[in-house]
């Protein structure tokens, strides 16, 4: 599998350029399908050796943000040796709502913000 195909190449913003950014976009998950790592891709460029480093979140054995390069996550294996997937039907957007999906966590209602308090706008 591709994990980063020729299209989603020249949609991916370059390294840095959500840095400002409260919610940065993911435009794509990777993940091993027996080991239970996720790698939320925010931002890349091409290297100049052709590698592409990487910029996101990852969901392992900790959850952090970093940088990774895409020959790294290729040659990645799970205990069954199954290689990374790339998630074919995964929806970009800001990341809050992406973990949100991630961890199946409800919305909160309308008019209410996250810490239980209305919203009176």
């Amino acid at each position: 599998m591709d994990l980063l195909p020729e299209e989603l190449r020249k949609k991916l913003p370059p390294l840095y350029s959500q840095e400002p950014s409260n919610a940065p976009v993911v435009h794509a998950k990777l993940f091993t399908p027996d080991a239970g790592w996720t790698w939320l891709i925010t931002e890349g460029s091409e290297q100049p050796d052709g590698d592409w480093l990487l910029c996101g979140y990852v969901i392992g054995l900790e959850e952090e943000w970093g940088y990774f390069l895409l020959s790294e996550i290729v040659r990645a294996r799970g205990p069954l040796r199954l290689p990374v997937e790339r998630d074919l039907w995964f929806q970009p957007g800001p990341i809050d709502q992406v973990l949100r999906r991630e961890r199946q966590e409800p919305l909160p209602p309308a008019g209410i913000d996250g810490k239980g308090a209305r919203d009176e706008r």
